[in-house]
């Protein structure tokens, strides 16, 4: 393991191991909490954040590390200077980059050039990051992966490609319902149904919302229009209704079902307060893990 552009590059061993050294890491924090004394991450934020830029930069503070923050307005990547010259200068100077970009392609471009490991800390197509908290948070609530039955309600987005992939790799049973037009991309989908016949698992595309929850373990939403699809948001709130995570469809899964959503919540749109705020809402764990599943992810590459 070199980087972390997506969860497909990753073994089922991999993961699983990413996942047990997180948990650990989250009981015993004090054991890692020099691990990556003087070693330097670059944060590169095309893309705001909360969640990806305070996880990101505890993490590796907590591990002895530090961080330097980059926004557009210092480097704008491929226009000031060429992605190829931004990677090769930093990998002179840090031991690691978090790149937070639109294109998937900037954040495998900078991992080829580069020489020191690459995290994805999102792009268009991919969460990998996201993904392993996920994973890490049903591993927590619900004491395994295998055969659990994850419903996704919404579009078929990076943070669904990234559960997909994981989740095939894991033997998690999938099941997305999404309108026509918004599924995930097809080649995910494919690789994510191969991968399933090996490990037991599976992956499922379905336009009904209701069927897709029923007896599910977990109900994961995401916004209906993600960052850069702002010109779509009233088209897909019209399109997207029939798909909000009210009450009576959270109703349909498990009566031990959770909820999950990796945020920020359009609260009202793709799920109510009810849903949200309720005690078999998961969602404020799920944003914590951020911090130990990443930092597993940073000692293992740059460590």
């Amino acid at each position: 393991m070199k980087h972390l552009l997506s969860l497909r590059d990753l073994s089922a061993d991999e993961i699983r191991n990413l996942l047990e050294r997180a948990l650990e890491m989250k009981a015993h924090p004090g054991r890692y909490s020099g691990a990556l004394r003087g070693k330097a991450l670059a944060m590169i934020f095309e893309k705001p954040s909360l969640r990806t830029r305070v996880s990101f930069d505890v993490g590796i503070h907590q591990l002895g590390g530090y961080s330097v923050n980059l926004t557009p307005v210092e480097i704008n990547l491929g226009k000031r200077e060429s992605v190829r010259d931004v990677a090769r200068n930093l990998g002179r100077m840090v031991q690691g980059i978090m790149v937070r970009t639109f294109a998937h392609s900037i954040a495998e471009e900078m991992a080829l050039h580069a020489g020191v490991p690459v995290i994805n800390g999102l792009t268009d197509f991919s969460h990998p990051c996201q993904g392993l908290a996920d994973y890490m948070t049903v591993l927590e609530v619900k004491g395994g992966l295998k055969g659990v039955k994850v419903a996704y309600v919404g579009d078929g987005n990076n943070v669904a490609h990234s559960l997909i992939y994981g989740g095939a790799s894991l033997g998690v049973h999938f099941t997305i319902a999404t309108p026509a037009g918004y599924e995930p991309n097809p080649q995910v989908v494919e690789w994510g149904r191969a991968k399933a016949k090996e490990t037991g698992g599976r992956v499922e595309v379905l336009r009904d919302a209701a069927a897709a929850v029923r007896a599910a373990d977990v109900v994961y939403t995401d916004v209906w229009a993600s960052m850069g699809q702002e010109s779509e948001a009233a088209e897909r709130r019209r399109i997207f209704a029939p798909y909000r995570v009210d009450e009576a469809l959270f109703g349909e899964a498990a009566p031990d079902a959770v909820f999950m959503h990796c945020l920020p919540a359009h609260r009202g749109e793709e799920v109510t307060d009810a849903v949200i705020d309720s005690p078999r809402s998961v969602v404020y764990q799920q944003a914590e893990n951020r911090v130990h599943g990443q930092k597993a992810v940073m000692l293992e590459l740059m460590g």
